[in-house]
């Protein structure tokens, strides 16, 4: 754990962070029209990747995507316009949210279906193994995709053909407000079930960025090395709501006791205190990492706001396109 490689994980997560919390601030304004799904609490995994993945590499992700596609390098701009529903968003302000997409850095997509991406990203890690090289394509998705049957297809076929595949799966324990405990056998670890498939699997603390980061690399070696796909599970936490910039812990779905030992487990401050107290970062850098962020995710919601929406022509526009031609209908 170098300084630079500190400064990253740290500069990568306090980015996350701020993104996400400045939406949930400014989501009562009234100008985000459509659902949005934060990762506030979940910054370590999307952070390590970040620090591991090339641009040349291929990922998707679900509808908690924000982190993914920050981290994988997506323009924060078109990524903020997007949810404004701007002309300048990374779907033309049509998609939102749970739509990103950023090609130049090899961000895929990411779609509101759960387990819908796992076919894609199975999908380009064929087109890389065809294309040959060491690039890898990864796919970010929750524990509740691992009950759907697309998953289990998916993962059978990367299986088979040795794909290079990265499936990272963050456990926040909950889809929407329904416990793991009501969804799966509680005698059985996700990652374990997956090792039936024959292929490497590991798993570990979701709030450790280190941890997620040491474990995320031995896999991502292994794969670019031949080794087949491999699947990482990550426990971590989400601190607000299902859907939407509130807390909903009001409602009385998950305890107490659970929520305050998860937020007490800050992957931010867990990570920078161990960082300040070693010497391999200083307040100040801190300070200064900070006002930068804050100074970058301000001048893209004054381009969201400041971009025009979607000309109406547009509204039957890169829904369908022409087989001959790959323009629009």
């Amino acid at each position: 754990m170098t300084p630079e490689l500190t400064k990253s994980l740290a500069h990568g997560m306090r980015r996350i962070r701020t993104v996400e919390e400045t939406i949930a601030a400014r989501y009562s304004e009234q100008e985000m029209r459509c659902p949005t799904h934060l990762s506030s609490g979940q910054e370590a995994v999307s952070a390590a990747a970040g620090a591991l993945l090339r641009h040349s590499d291929l990922a998707v992700s679900g509808h908690r995507a924000h982190a993914h596609y920050l981290a994988k390098g997506g323009s924060l701009n078109a990524m903020i316009a997007e949810i404004y529903g701007r002309v300048t968003g990374c779907a033309r302000g049509k998609g939102g949210s749970m739509h990103l997409i950023d090609e130049a850095v090899g961000f895929m997509g990411s779609t509101a279906i759960v387990g819908g991406t796992v076919p894609v990203g199975v999908g380009l890690g064929y087109s890389l193994m065809i294309k040959g090289g060491d690039d890898i394509a990864c796919i970010f998705l929750g524990d509740a995709v691992v009950e759907t049957g697309v998953f289990h297809e998916a993962l059978n076929f990367a299986t088979l053909k040795n794909l290079p595949v990265l499936f990272i799966c963050e456990n926040n324990f909950y889809s929407v407000y329904s416990p793991l405990e009501v969804r799966q056998p509680t005698a059985r670890e996700i990652h374990e079930k997956i090792a039936g498939y024959g292929i490497h699997t590991a798993s570990g603390d979701g709030n450790d960025v280190a941890a997620v980061h040491a474990v995320m690399s031995d896999a991502i070696t292994k794969i670019r090395a031949g080794g087949g796909p491999a699947f990482l599970e990550f426990s971590t936490f989400r601190w607000r709501e299902h859907c939407g910039p509130n807390y909903d812990d009001d409602l009385g779905y998950r305890p107490d006791p659970m929520i305050e030992e998860w937020t007490a487990r800050d992957p931010i401050s867990l990570f920078e205190g161990k960082a300040l107290a070693d010497g391999r970062l200083i307040q100040g850098e801190i300070d200064a990492m900070q006002q930068e962020i804050d100074t970058e995710v301000n001048a893209a919601f004054d381009f969201a706001r400041s971009s025009e929406f979607p000309p109406a022509e547009e509204a039957d526009m890169h829904v369908f396109a022409d087989q001959m031609t790959g323009g629009p209908l």
